[in-house]
C-alpha cells in the first residue's frame, strides 16, 4: 500500500469560471510542485479538456482521472469521477442532451476555450456550460453508477450549489460513498454544522479555478491510483482508506 495526495476537483479554461492560466501543463507542473499525485479534472458540464491535460502528465508521477462537475435541476454541484475517458465520453454525450440550448456570454460568464496539451487554442464552446442540466440528482447518482462511475456531491458545506444549504438534507435513496467539504472547514466542524455527515468519508478539495488554489490534503492509502481503488478506500476495503491532511 502507499499514500496517494490528491485533488479531485480541478477546472481548466473549458469552464468560464477559471482563469486563463489553468492550461494542462501549468496544471501539471502545478500538482507535481505541491506533490501531489492524484487530480480529477471537473470542468463545469464538460469535458473536452481532460485528455488534454491527461496527454500533458504523461511521463509524469501524476494520475489524471477522468471526471466533471454536473449541476443538476436542484441546483447542486456533483463531481463525476470515471476510470477512463471513454466512459466519461458516454455520460458527456447524456449530459450535452440534457442541457439547456443556451449560449455562452463570454462577457459575463467567462470564455469557455477548448486547447491541447500544450494549453494553445483549439476552439471556443458556444454552448453555456455553468447552468443546470435537466437530470436530477437521482438520475446522476443512477446514471453514472450504471457507467461504473462514482458520483462525489461537491463543496457539500457551501452556499452557492452545495447540498446542505440549498436542499438541507441526504436522502437514503442516494449511493453515498463520500461527501467532500469546502476548503474553509475542518472534518470535525463540518460533522459538528451537519450531523448528517457522521460516519460518511469525507475528501476536502481546491475546488482549483486558479492554480494557488490547489490544496491536495486528501490523502488516500491504496494499491495504485486507480478509481476503483478510491471506491475501496471509500469503503474501508482491504486496508485502501481516506483522511484529510490537518494544514
Amino acid at each position: 500500500m502507499k499514500k496517494f495526495r490528491a485533488d479531485l476537483h480541478v477546472h481548466t479554461v473549458l469552464s468560464p469560471c477559471a482563469e486563463v492560466e489553468m492550461i494542462p501543463p501549468l496544471i501539471v507542473q502545478e500538482a507535481l510542485e505541491r506533490n501531489i499525485d492524484i487530480i480529477a479534472i471537473t470542468d463545469h458540464n464538460a469535458s473536452a479538456n481532460v485528455q488534454a491535460v491527461q496527454k500533458a502528465a504523461l511521463g509524469s508521477p501524476l494520475k489524471v482521472l477522468a471526471g466533471m462537475e454536473v449541476q443538476s435541476r436542484e441546483d447542486v454541484h456533483l463531481l463525476c469521477l470515471f476510470e477512463n475517458f471513454e466512459t466519461l465520453a458516454i455520460w458527456q454525450s447524456a449530459v450535452d442532451s440534457a442541457l439547456p440550448e443556451m449560449e455562452n456570454n463570454a462577457e459575463f460568464f467567462g470564455e469557455q476555450f477548448v486547447v491541447d496539451e500544450n494549453g494553445d487554442f483549439i476552439r471556443r464552446e458556444p454552448r453555456l456550460l455553468l447552468t443546470s442540466t435537466h437530470f436530477s440528482i437521482d438520475e446522476i447518482f443512477e446514471r453514472v453508477n450504471t457507467l461504473g462511475g462514482l458520483v462525489i456531491p461537491a463543496h457539500v458545506n457551501r452556499s452557492s450549489y452545495g447540498l446542505f444549504p440549498t436542499l438541507g438534507l441526504l436522502s437514503d435513496q442516494w449511493p453515498i460513498l463520500a461527501l467532500e467539504i469546502s476548503r474553509h472547514l475542518t472534518p470535525e466542524k463540518a460533522v459538528a454544522t451537519y450531523p448528517a455527515l457522521k460516519g460518511i468519508p469525507l475528501i476536502q478539495s481546491g475546488d482549483v479555478h486558479q492554480l494557488d488554489q490547489f490544496l491536495g490534503v486528501t490523502i488516500f492509502t491504496l494499491a495504485e491510483p486507480t478509481l476503483a481503488e478510491i471506491r475501496m478506500a471509500f469503503k474501508n476495503e482491504n486496508q485502501r482508506n481516506v483522511s484529510i491532511e490537518q494544514l
